[in-house]
This record gives C-alpha cells, sequence and structure tokens, in this order.
C-alpha cells in the first residue's frame, strides 16, 4: 500500500507540474489524495483518482507509442488478460484483494440489469484509452470519436450479456478488442463503399 501511494503521489505530481510548472502547486493534489485517502475516502473518489491515473498513462504512452507497438501492446495485453482471468482465475483474486486495501487501481461500477457490482481493472480503461488515442493520431478526430463510441457499445454489450448472465469474471480487455476492431470494420466498409461510388 505505502509503495502504491507514493508511485501515485508522484505520478499527480509529474503531471501537475508538466502543467504548471511550480512545485508548491504541484504538491497540492499529490496532498489531497493522501488526505482524502485516509479520512474521507469512498467509492467515489477510488473511482475518480482510478480513472484520473489511467487517463494520465494513457495520455502519456499515446504520445510514446507507434501504431505497430500499440497494435503489439494491445494483443499482448489481452492475452495475459484471458489466461490470468480464465485460465489461473488470478485477476479476480488479486481484484478482491486491492478493493479490501482501497487502492485506486480499479474501477467500480453497478450492474444492470441484475444486482452487484463489476470491477474493471486500471488495465481496461488504459487499453481503451490508448486504443482511441493512436487511432484518432493515424485516423483523424472523427474517427477517434467513432471508435470510442464503438469501445464503449461493445464493451456495454458484452457487460450486459455475459457478466449479467453467464460469467462472473471476463476480460474486459476482449470487450475493448472486440470494440475497437468494429470500429477499424465499419472504417474498411465505409472505405470500400465510397470508393465503389466513385
Amino acid at each position: 500500500m505505502a509503495f502504491f501511494m507514493f508511485i501515485y503521489s508522484l505520478v499527480l505530481f509529474t503531471f501537475t507540474y508538466l502543467v504548471k510548472p511550480k512545485w508548491y502547486l504541484a504538491i497540492l493534489p499529490p496532498a489531497f489524495f493522501i488526505i482524502l485517502y485516509f479520512y474521507f475516502w469512498n467509492l467515489y473518489w477510488l473511482n475518480f483518482f482510478a480513472f484520473v491515473f489511467s487517463v494520465f498513462v494513457s495520455v502519456y504512452l499515446g504520445s510514446l507509442f507507434t501504431w505497430k507497438i500499440t497494435a503489439a501492446f494491445a494483443a499482448l495485453l489481452t492475452l495475459m488478460d484471458v489466461v490470468q482471468v480464465l485460465v489461473t482465475g488470478f485477476m479476480g483474486t488479486s481484484a478482491q484483494k486491492i478493493v479490501e486495501l482501497g487502492l485506486p487501481t480499479v474501477v467500480i461500477l453497478p450492474t444492470f440489469p441484475s444486482e452487484g457490482h463489476i470491477i474493471l481493472g486500471l488495465g481496461d480503461i488504459f487499453l481503451s484509452g490508448l486504443l482511441v488515442i493512436q487511432t484518432t493520431r493515424k485516423y483523424g478526430r472523427k474517427f477517434g470519436i467513432v471508435s470510442t463510441i464503438s469501445i464503449a457499445s461493445g464493451f456495454l454489450l458484452f457487460e450486459t450479456i455475459l457478466l449479467n448472465f453467464i460469467f462472473r469474471y471476463f476480460p474486459a480487455t476482449v470487450m475493448v478488442i472486440f470494440g475497437w476492431l468494429a470500429a477499424l470494420g465499419i472504417r474498411y466498409l465505409y472505405k470500400s463503399l465510397v470508393f465503389k461510388t466513385d
């Protein structure tokens, strides 16, 4: 817990300092996070800081990765997620322990229509952000928005069907990749129809 708190505070400080290079301002977000964690922590703050952390990592790595590295990374991360969730069961066990510690490394959302909660690791959100950033860089803002909508729609569809009725745990990266590939398929079909009409 101490190691994570240190790393998270360092990331908050660094990103704040990059935006506003004054140390006395950059120290405020980490201090705010630590005070909240020890005195006022709840599910809303956990989700907020987990989401902020995943956005920071997505933006940072999105600027460093190329299209090919992103594709390779997405494939390897999805493969690892499938093995760790469906084969070894490690992800489900570790997620429960992380939730008990209250560390902002997961986002916890209610399920619908069944009652309960779904736990998304930061890797799932990070992968979504990274794919959208790379897609936007390669194909433009409009298609970046299309890929965002496609990933979100695929996620909603899979979550509703699989987690409410079939699985207790399912690798969310599969849902992210499914939505992203659907967006690329839509783009390919659109381009081929446009060229045919021309």
